[in-house]
């Protein structure tokens, strides 16, 4: 089953490009990451499972950009529309080779199983 999103139909003209404009330039700071870098962090300060992936990322040897929004008490709007724009409920974000695949128990996963060395290696 897909999670249902809003069709622009049922969305007002006068307001949709209020939408498409909601912190669009954290969207686009997170997308030209994602475009120059293998793999990309999205997360807050104070975060532990931020800070749990960054670790196995480390411990596996794999270099990644961090991008870093506020803390648990700032910055959590922009954090909200990178949620609206991912459809990912919680942080850290973690994009590799472009996709997104997941947070910190996700990213372990891959790493456990060889598939993040796949992932790369494409």
């Amino acid at each position: 089953m897909t999670r249902p999103l809003l069709g622009e139909s049922a969305i007002h003209p006068a307001v949709r490009q209020r939408i498409a404009e909601h912190h669009l330039s954290v969207i686009l700071q997170v997308q030209t990451a994602i475009g120059l870098h293998p793999v990309v962090v999205v997360g807050l300060s104070g975060n532990p499972f931020v800070g749990k992936a960054r670790k196995a990322l480390a411990a596996a040897g794999v270099a990644h950009e961090y991008i870093e929004f506020g803390s648990y008490f700032s910055q959590w709007r922009l954090r909200n529309a990178l949620k609206m724009w991912t459809g990912w409920p919680t942080f850290p974000m973690v994009f590799v080779r472009g996709t997104l695949v997941g947070g910190a128990d996700d990213l372990r996963r891959l790493i456990d199983s060889g598939e993040l060395k796949t992932l790369l290696q494409a």
